[in-house]
């Protein structure tokens, strides 16, 4: 099969920005709550795992971007009159969160998390990268391609990091089941009008 955005199996329904468009207030909403969890998926990771260096290096400046990125969703909910409101269900994390293998040494917890991050990041990435290519508003076109560059380094960043705990060829090999379970996982949601992912 062709690969797709990142290493992406599947593209994102073309269906979803003309769903976006029309519903940019829930779009915001939520990708405010993505970009908490982005922040605090890394300090989880640096509460889970503090006796590396590596992961404490590299995740502590990775929050305080997310964080950002969060304040700056804020800013745009905001100006145009929004609220954020309760938090809502990520079916997409979700079922992430499901084909995480759980057990086996630090090293392999430490790659599994690290994948699921770069999945994310990934199908991140790949949505900013529809909403900056299609939507009207030009405030948020930049806004999008400025996160669309941001999410793609930390997908690069978090491969990258895994493969300093476990050799690269198994790394891949884990990575490449990932993306067929994530193509997998995308086939069986719908396009929501007031999700990211």
């Amino acid at each position: 099969m062709e690969k797709f955005t990142l290493g992406l199996e599947l593209p994102t329904d073309p269906r979803w920005v003309n769903i976006a468009e029309k519903n940019i207030e829930d779009i915001l909403i939520d990708h405010a709550f993505c970009e908490q969890k982005a922040a605090s998926s890394c300090i989880s990771l640096i509460v889970q795992f503090p006796e590396y260096e590596r992961i404490v290096e590299v995740m502590t400046p990775v929050v305080a971007e997310e964080w950002s990125h969060f304040e700056r969703v804020m800013e745009h909910i905001k100006k145009r009159g929004f609220k954020l409101g309760r938090a809502r269900v990520d079916e997409y994390v979700k079922a992430l969160n499901k084909i995480e293998k759980k057990g086996g040494n630090r090293p392999t917890q430490i790659v599994e998390k690290l994948l699921i991050n770069a999945l994310i990041e990934a199908r991140s990435c790949e949505r900013f990268k529809i909403l900056w290519k299609n939507i009207l508003d030009k405030e948020l076109q930049l806004f999008y391609y400025e996160l669309m560059v941001s999410e793609a380094s930390h997908y690069k960043n978090f491969l990258a990091l895994a493969k300093e705990f476990l050799p690269e060829a198994t790394v891949m090999a884990r990575w490449k089941e990932l993306l067929a379970a994530e193509a997998e996982i995308m086939k069986g949601l719908e396009p929501r009008p007031d999700r990211l992912h």
